[in-house]
C-alpha cells in the first residue's frame, strides 16, 4: 500500500507536525473535498504579520494527512504574504511527488491555509 508514497509522504504520515486544535487562534479554515470526503482545518496564530504558529485536524487517506503537515511546515514562519503564494506544486515537490491519483490533496492545505488567512485578514479589517 506504501509503496507508491515517498519516503517524506511516509514521514510525515507517520509522524505528522503541527498537529491539533489551537484555542487562541488568529484565522481558522477548513476545505474539504466532497469527491474523496477528506477535509481539513488549519488554524494560524499570527504576529507582526508572520504565522508564529500553525495547526491542523485533518480527516483523510494517507496523502492527505502528508500534505496536510507539508503544508503548515512550509507556512510556519513566513509572512502572510509569503504563505499566500504556497501552492500545491510547491506541496507535492516538499515531499518529492505523489502518485497521479492523489495530487488532489495538496489542493487541501492550499485552500485551508488560504482560508486561514482569509478569516484572519477579515478579523483584522473588523478591528482596526
Amino acid at each position: 500500500m506504501y509503496s507508491q508514497y515517498s519516503i517524506k509522504v511516509i514521514e510525515h504520515f507517520m509522524s505528522p507536525q503541527n498537529v491539533g486544535s489551537m484555542v487562541d487562534y488568529d484565522g481558522k479554515g477548513t476545505y474539504g473535498d466532497p469527491g474523496c470526503g477528506d477535509s481539513l482545518t488549519i488554524y494560524i496564530k499570527v504576529k507582526d504579520d508572520i504565522i508564529e504558529d500553525i495547526s491542523f485536524l485533518v480527516f483523510g487517506c494517507t496523502a492527505s494527512v502528508a500534505t496536510s503537515s507539508m503544508t503548515t511546515v512550509l507556512a510556519k514562519g513566513k509572512t502572510i504574504e509569503d504563505a499566500l503564494k504556497i501552492e500545491e506544486e510547491d506541496i507535492v515537490e516538499a515531499l518529492d511527488g505523489l502518485p497521479e491519483n492523489k495530487l488532489h490533496c495538496s489542493n487541501l492545505g492550499v485552500q485551508a491555509l488560504r482560508s486561514a488567512i482569509d478569516d484572519y485578514l477579515n478579523k483584522k479589517d473588523k478591528l482596526g
